[in-house]
């Protein structure tokens, strides 16, 4: 039952990547990709109808911890408590300026919320994956699960006290910046057409290099300061298919932009994430929060809430996700198409 837990979790955690990752991605590109106020307002509404929706599977894995995983839940939340305030104010800034931008016909007021979303859209992607860093390298957790890590100390992913950045973390905070500007490039020149559909379709492809870059950087690193990361593979072999997964979506994101194949370029940069994050889950297995000492690492097994309550969860959150997957099916049917600015919205 742990398992079952453990796989859904992360699969509402790499759906929320993919989704809210796209419009992430498009803030990141805002204000390079979009030359006057007509092209800006074109990228907010590209996401307008999803954007709120997509940010529900964070809100799932964070509920769904509380009672599959109690022990990850009290632990990750005390000792990142930090990075998660400064992410809450970041999502904050960044639903007030998609919902605020086009209240009031003034250019000023309309710049200041252009900034707030690209601010807001880029420190959360560079946040989250760094994050995401974090979890691989691993957190001072003592014997009794409890840790907290001021935001830097040596800069040093071997230290014993390690903070929430250093140069690995920051790395992989840069990958993910690079992955999902790249991805949200994809999603605008799905959405789009003419100049910013063009200008698009660059930005997507200049960023899918430098994600090809930093994935030649980050992967070997990531085995140097988490080597026991191999013995996933090397114990169940069949995951390798997920960095194939992800070498493949990456040929993708650099060849299909050069045709002009948006929809295709668009789910290739969802496999790259697909194939990283999964690759990253996959070696991590069994642990959801490993430690410095690895001895108080948290894994499936100690971390895990009783069998009855986990019994009873996955009931009601198999008939949660039944609700999330139509809901999510006609809101993107409804709103399947090119963007045309001139119609009533954001």
């Amino acid at each position: 039952m742990e398992t079952i837990w453990f796989i859904a979790v992360a699969f509402m955690i790499t759906m929320y990547v993919l989704l809210d990752g796209f419009d992430l991605g498009a803030g990141a590109i805002h204000l390079a990709a979009a030359k006057n106020d007509r092209e800006r307002r074109t990228i907010i509404r590209a996401i307008g109808p999803v954007w709120d929706g997509n940010e529900v599977w964070l809100i799932a894995a964070g509920g769904t911890l509380f009672f599959a995983f109690p022990l990850l839940y009290a632990s990750s939340f005390s000792g990142f408590y930090l990075p998660l305030i400064i992410v809450l104010w970041l999502l904050m800034i960044r639903g007030l300026a998609v919902e605020l931008r086009g209240h009031l016909e003034n250019p000023l007021w309309a710049s200041f919320w252009d900034a707030a979303f690209f601010f807001g859209s880029s420190l959360l992607i560079v946040f989250y994956g760094a994050a995401l860093g974090n979890v691989v390298r691993g957190v001072p957790l003592n014997a009794d699960g409890y840790f907290f890590q001021p935001l830097w100390t040596d800069f040093s992913p071997f230290s014993e006290e390690p903070g929430i950045l250093d140069w690995y973390t920051v790395l992989i905070g840069l990958l993910a910046f690079t992955t999902l500007t790249a991805h949200g490039a994809n999603w605008i020149a799905l959405k789009t057409e003419g100049a910013l559909n063009a200008r698009s379709r660059r930005i997507s492809l200049t960023f899918s290099l430098a994600t090809a870059a930093l994935t030649l950087v980050a992967t070997p690193a990531t085995f140097w300061v988490s080597p026991w990361m191999l013995e996933g593979f090397l114990e169940r072999p069949y995951g390798l298919v997920l960095p194939l997964l992800a070498l493949a979506g990456l040929a993708g994101m650099i060849l299909l932009p050069l045709s002009g194949r948006d929809r295709p370029a668009f789910f290739a940069s969802g496999a790259y994430v697909l194939g990283m994050l999964g690759s990253t889950v996959f070696a991590v297995y069994p642990r959801v929060l490993p430690a410095v000492d690895p001895q108080n690492s948290l894994t499936i097994q100690n971390a895990a809430s009783s069998d009855y309550s986990q019994a009873v969860g996955l009931a009601w959150w198999s008939i949660g996700m039944v609700l999330a997957a139509v809901y999510f099916v006609l809101i993107y049917r409804l709103f399947r198409g090119k963007v045309n600015p001139e119609d009533e919205g954001y």
